[in-house]
C-alpha cells in the first residue's frame, strides 16, 4: 500500500508506530546532517526528518534531491518532536525516515504552493490543478460538499427524490442565450443546453412525482462577471399540490438549517417584502438588510423651491449615512465622481451635513432653508453626525443609483459583515416587465408562472400591473434563490403565451408538449431553484464564486487551464454540415 495513514492524521499517542506516508514535498531545510522535509496530502502536513545517525545513507543523499511538489512515499517511525509547531495537528510529532522512494519527480510551480501565494489570479486559473492544491481552495471545495450532502439529506429526509434530468435539449427564444449543440444525425438541426431543468420538472409533477430535486449543471450564454459562470450549478425543486406558503415554508427551513448546521447561526422566520415596497425602500429587488440607510423619497419636500434639478426629476431620493458628516470636501467630491463614473451613471449629488448642533450644510443652501433641510433629515430617518446623500431623475435609474451608492459606502463603512446573516423573502413581483427593444412585454422570470389569480383580469387592459405568483429568496444583498407557483391549466398557459406575443403555432412548436401534458391532470404546483455557487460562497464568507469551482472560467468564459472554446477541425464540421465563413 502507498500509505498507512495521511498526513494530517497521526498524534503524539502514535509514537513509535511504524508508518507508511505518501504526499508531496512542500518545502525541505537541509543542515548538513539533518535535513528536515514537509510532506503534504488533502488531509495535512507532517514533518519528515533525514538523520545521518539515525537514516541508512543513501536515503539521506536521496532526500538532498528532493525538490518542492515532489511527490514520494516514506517509511519511518513516529517519534516526539523536539521542537513542537503548535500551528498544526501533527505539530507534536515527526517521522523518522528510514525508506524513501520518488514516485513522480515536479518541475518547479509558476507559484508558490501555500496559502499566501505569489500567483496572480490569471496564472493561477491556467495552473489550476496546482491552485486546488493549495489550502484555501482545497478547503472551499471541500465545504462545497459539505453543503450539498446537507442539501440532499436535509430534501431526501423531508420526501423529496433526485431525478436526473436531459441535457440536450430544444432552444427556446425566451430567457438568456442558449448554448446550442449542433446534431450529426439530424442535418441542419439544434439540441440547446439547458439554462434549467424547468419543463422537465413540471413534466415530473405531471407525471406524480410530487417532491422532486436535483443539484443541476445549468447554462447560459450571457456576459460575464464574478458571481456568474456560463455553466452554474442549480438546487432545483418542485413540489405538487402546494401553494406559495407551502413552497416558503419548506426552504425557509432548508436555509435556517444550513445557517444553523454550518455557521451555528440561528434565525427565527424570515421578513417578508414585496417587489415594489424592495424598490422604494432600497433601489433594488434583493436588498442586503444587515444596515439601514433606507431610501427617503423627498419630491414633497424638495420640489417647492426654483432648484431646476429637483422641480424636473421624476422621483428626487436621498439616503442618510451614518457619521458621514465628518466627511471632508475632498472626500464628499470624490463620492460625486464615484457615482458619475460611468457605471453608476448619475449626472451628480446633492449632500448635506446633519451638524451635531442640529444646524444643516448642504451644498444646495441658495435653494433651501434650514426649515427644508429638517424635512430631508425626518424624511431619510437622518440625525446629528450624519450626511444625506440626495440623487434625481428618472425614477428605475435614480434609484438603480442611489442602490449602488448605499451598497459602496456600507463596503467602505463597515456595514457588510460576511459572517451576519440577513434572509428575506421578496414576493409579488410584476408577472411581465416592458423591453424597450422589442417593444412588447416578456415573462419576468419565464412563461410558466402563474399570475396572481385576482389580477388575470388585467392581462387584457393593465398588464404591467399584473402580479406573478412569485418570489426569490435573498441573503445579504445577492438573490440566492427564486421560484414561484407554476400555470397548470392549458388555458392559462395558452393565455399567457399570447401576452408574450407568442402565436398559436409558435407556442406549439415551442411548448406543444407541456401543453399537451396539462391536458392528462396537471396537479397545482410549484417550486424554486437556489443558486448553489453563490449560496456556498456567501456561506464561505465571501461574494465570488470562482474559489467554490473547480474548474472555473474567467471573464471572457473562457477555461484558459484547457484553452476551450476552441476550433474543431474541418472534418468535424463537414461531419456536423456546418459550413464556417472565415
Amino acid at each position: 500500500m502507498y500509505r498507512s495513514h495521511s498526513c494530517g492524521q497521526l498524534r503524539a499517542s502514535d509514537v513509535n508506530t511504524e508508518v507508511t506516508l505518501a504526499g508531496w514535498v512542500q518545502k525541505t531545510r537541509d543542515k548538513g546532517f539533518m535535513i528536515w522535509v514537509d510532506l503534504r496530502d488533502r488531509y495535512g502536513i507532517t514533518q519528515l526528518i533525514f538523520d545521518e545517525q539515525r537514516t541508512p545513507a543513501e536515503v539521506v543523499e536521496k532526500a538532498k534531491t528532493l525538490g518542492r511538489e515532489f511527490v514520494i512515499q516514506v517509511k519511518g517511525t513516529v517519534i516526539e518532536r523536539e521542537s513542537k509547531n503548535a500551528n498544526i495537528p501533527t505539530g507534536d510529532i515527526e517521522i523518522l525516515v528510514n525508506e524513501l522512494q520518488v514516485l513522480n519527480e515536479a518541475i518547479v510551480p509558476p507559484f508558490t504552493i501555500e496559502d499566501e501565494t505569489d500567483g496572480g489570479e490569471d496564472i493561477r486559473m491556467k495552473y489550476r490543478y496546482l491552485d486546488i492544491r493549495r489550502n484555501p481552495v482545497k478547503n472551499s471545495l471541500m465545504f462545497r460538499h459539505q453543503v450539498a450532502m446537507k442539501v440532499r439529506n436535509y430534501l431526501s429526509n423531508d420526501g423529496f427524490v433526485e431525478v436526473e434530468t436531459p441535457y440536450l435539449i430544444k432552444s427556446t427564444p425566451e430567457g438568456a442565450r442558449d448554448f446550442v449543440v449542433p446534431s450529426r444525425m439530424n442535418e441542419g438541426e439544434f439540441y440547446a443546453l439547458p439554462q434549467s431543468p424547468q419543463t422537465f420538472k413540471q413534466l415530473l409533477m405531471v407525471g406524480g412525482m410530487d417532491k422532486y430535486f436535483q443539484i443541476v449543471k445549468c447554462f447560459r450564454d450571457e456576459d460575464l462577471r464574478a458571481d456568474r459562470q456560463p455553466e452554474f450549478t442549480q438546487i432545483d425543486c418542485e413540489m405538487a399540490f402546494v401553494e406559495q406558503e407551502d413552497i416558503l415554508t419548506i426552504f425557509e427551513g432548508l436555509t435556517r438549517h444550513l445557517l444553523k448546521d454550518i455557521k451555528g447561526v440561528e434565525i427565527g422566520g424570515f421578513p417578508r417584502m414585496t417587489f415594489d415596497e424592495a424598490m422604494k425602500t432600497y433601489g433594488n429587488d434583493k436588498p442586503d438588510i444587515r444596515f439601514g440607510m433606507k431610501f427617503g423619497e423627498l419630491n414633497t419636500v424638495a420640489q417647492h423651491k426654483d432648484f431646476k434639478v429637483f422641480n424636473e426629476a421624476e422621483l428626487v431620493v436621498g439616503i442618510a449615512v451614518p457619521g458621514g458628516a465628518s466627511y471632508t470636501r475632498k472626500e464628499i467630491d470624490k463620492l460625486i465622481d464615484w457615482v458619475k463614473r460611468p457605471q453608476i451613471g448619475a449626472l451628480g449629488m446633492v449632500y448635506v451635513k446633519c451638524n451635531e448642533d442640529g444646524s444643516y450644510k448642504s451644498s444646495v443652501d441658495k435653494f433651501y432653508d434650514q426649515e427644508d433641510l429638517a424635512k430631508w433629515a425626518e424624511v431619510t430617518g437622518a440625525t446629528p453626525g450624519d450626511l444625506i446623500c440626495v440623487l434625481s431623475g428618472q425614477t428605475n435609474k435614480v434609484r438603480a443609483q442611489l442602490s449602488a451608492l448605499r451598497m459602496e459606502l456600507a463596503e467602505r463603512l463597515g456595514l457588510r459583515n460576511p459572517e451576519e446573516f440577513a434572509p428575506l423573502w421578496v414576493v409579488d413581483f410584476p408577472l411581465l416587465e416592458w423591453d424597450e427593444d422589442t417593444e412588447r412585454y416578456h415573462a419576468m422570470h419565464h412563461p410558466f408562472t402563474s399570475p396572481k389569480p385576482e389580477d388575470i383580469p388585467l392581462l387584457d387592459t393593465k398588464p404591467g400591473e399584473v402580479r406573478a405568483n412569485a418570489y426569490d429568496l435573498v441573503l445579504n444583498g445577492n438573490e440566492i434563490g427564486g421560484g414561484s407557483i407554476r400555470i397548470h391549466d392549458k388555458e392559462t398557459q395558452a393565455l399567457m403565451f399570447d401576452h408574450l406575443g407568442f402565436t398559436p403555432e409558435e407556442a406549439k412548436a415551442q411548448f406543444g408538449f407541456l401543453m399537451d401534458a396539462f391536458q392528462y391532470g396537471a396537479p397545482p404546483h410549484g417550486g424554486i431553484a437556489f443558486g448553489f455557487d453563490r449560496l456556498v460562497a456567501i456561506l464561505g464568507g465571501q461574494e465570488t464564486i470562482r474559489d467554490f469551482i473547480a474548474f472555473p472560467k474567467n471573464n471572457s468564459g473562457r477555461d484558459v487551464m484547457i484553452d476551450a472554446p476552441a476550433t474543431i477541425d474541418q472534418e468535424q464540421l463537414k461531419e456536423l454540415n456546418i459550413q464556417l465563413d472565415l
